[in-house]
């Protein structure tokens, strides 16, 4: 599958990113940058979109996309992370939660 990928944005660093690496393998913990420090809660859900996880770079969509290709698993918070990786295959709709408004997603790769 070849990437669509929004041209328009490739300067922008508008996702917050961390990668983690523990016996083979490898965490991409991604998330919307305006939302990075925040917390949402609704009824039995609660995310905090914590820096201490979710950041140790502000990344570009491009850089991200190339990130989700060597994951093997992935922690998603925010509408544009959410959508690129559900527009380029990586999750489905079917795993989509939504907490306050705000889509939440996880990866695995088995």
């Amino acid at each position: 599958m070849i990437p669509v990928i929004d041209t328009e944005k490739l300067n922008e660093h508008s996702i917050s990113m961390r990668i983690y690496h523990n016996r083979g393998e490898v965490l991409v913990a991604a998330c919307d940058r305006s939302i990075l420090g925040k917390n949402f809660e609704e009824g039995d859900f609660h995310i905090e979109v914590s820096k201490k996880f979710y950041f140790d770079a502000y990344v570009t969509d491009l850089t991200f996309l190339n990130s989700l290709k060597i994951a093997t698993i992935a922690n998603l918070v925010g509408k544009h992370v959410v959508n690129i990786a559900l527009r380029e295959g990586y999750i489905s709709e079917g795993n989509i939660i939504e907490i306050r408004g705000i889509p939440h997603a996880q990866m695995v790769i088995i």
